[in-house]
């Protein structure tokens, strides 16, 4: 959490602009849940009871928004900060926190509350495109941390005047890194939760087919050591395939068991979500007819023919083309 002078700064997304702006107040959901504050402060005894209030949802989200709820009630205090980029007029709101965590019972989808008192809305230009990254976090509430300052120093009168003057934006090449690297693990955990097995190796070879080679897939349960044989087109040479979808980096004896399985004339290709061995990577320049796809190289293939994947890969994986600023230094 950014703490200045002793208040923290909260940054908050809603659905409901109008409540936000029009009646004073901050506000979460899970109405299923209740008053927060019925609990003592304590972060398991609110993990553990939002696990029994929402049995399905995934578990890896129990911990986020329990502690979600946790902060708004908890470390939320009189006197602290809060940055609100609103959706119906695309401004940054900056408020302070008045009074304490209360529960609306009357709120249907928003009954989480905390008042506030709104002290300056600002045109998003006004702001860094760092500072606008981190307020565009993919949580309904959270710390802003990175550019704290940058906010409490736009209660200054001066602060639009003196940030128009500046020519360039030294968060822009950063940001710009912080969203490619977010997409590229977000691929990686996608293939990882949703294509294990021979799921991926189904997946490897539509990959294939989207870079223009013929594939076909080894029936699943065969011990070949090949998952998939590739063609370029009607004439060898032949691509052995094999796939892994194991978290731990490949070793040698696994590369050397898809030599092994190789005809004379056939060229490998090795693919893993995740790295090689030393030992491994040795063997592979040892043998260059085996070509090594680690996962940071697959992503990179993936981003590269997203748009010639079938629907149903592209469904598993959502990505959607957009446009980032980058810096002019990268010219």
């Amino acid at each position: 959490m950014s703490n200045i002078d002793e208040k923290w700064l909260w940054g908050i997304h809603t659905y409901d602009d109008n409540l936000f702006l029009n009646e004073g107040v901050i506000a979460i959901g899970w109405k299923e849940f209740g008053d927060i504050s019925r609990f003592p402060a304590d972060r398991e005894a609110i993990k553990k009871e939002y696990a029994l209030t929402y049995p399905n949802d995934p578990k890896g989200s129990i911990p986020t928004c329990a502690g979600m709820l946790y902060r708004f009630c908890f470390e939320v205090k009189d006197g602290d900060y809060v940055v609100y980029p609103s959706k119906i007029d695309r401004m940054i709101n900056i408020g302070i926190v008045q009074g304490s965590y209360f529960y609306d019972s009357a709120e249907d989808v928003y009954p989480q509350k905390h008042n506030i008192k709104w002290i300056k809305k600002l045109p998003r230009t006004a702001f860094s495109q760092g500072a606008l990254y981190e307020v565009g976090s993919a949580l309904a509430f959270f710390t802003v941390k990175n550019y704290a300052d940058e906010f409490i120093a736009a209660l200054d009168n001066d602060f639009v005047k003196k940030n128009k003057s500046e020519k360039i934006d030294p968060t822009v090449g950063a940001t710009a890194e912080e969203i490619i690297q977010s997409t590229r693990d977000f691929i990686l955990k996608e293939l990882s939760s949703k294509l294990k097995g021979y799921d991926l190796e189904d997946f490897i070879a539509d990959l294939l087919n989207a870079m223009g080679y013929r594939t076909s897939v080894s029936q699943h349960g065969g011990d070949s050591g090949i998952d998939i044989i590739a063609y370029k087109d009607e004439l060898p040479p032949r691509i052995a395939v094999q796939v892994k979808s194991q978290d731990s980096d490949i070793k040698e004896t696994t590369i050397q068991s898809l030599k092994g399985a190789m005809m004379p004339g056939d060229y490998g290709l090795f693919v893993t979500l995740s790295n090689y061995t030393k030992n491994a990577q040795v063997f592979l320049k040892a043998n260059p007819i085996i070509r090594g796809i680690n996962g940071v190289e697959l992503v990179d293939l993936i981003l590269k023919y997203y748009d010639q994947l079938s629907e149903k890969y592209q469904k598993i994986i959502p990505l959607k083309k957009v446009y980032i600023p980058v810096s002019s230094n990268n010219d």
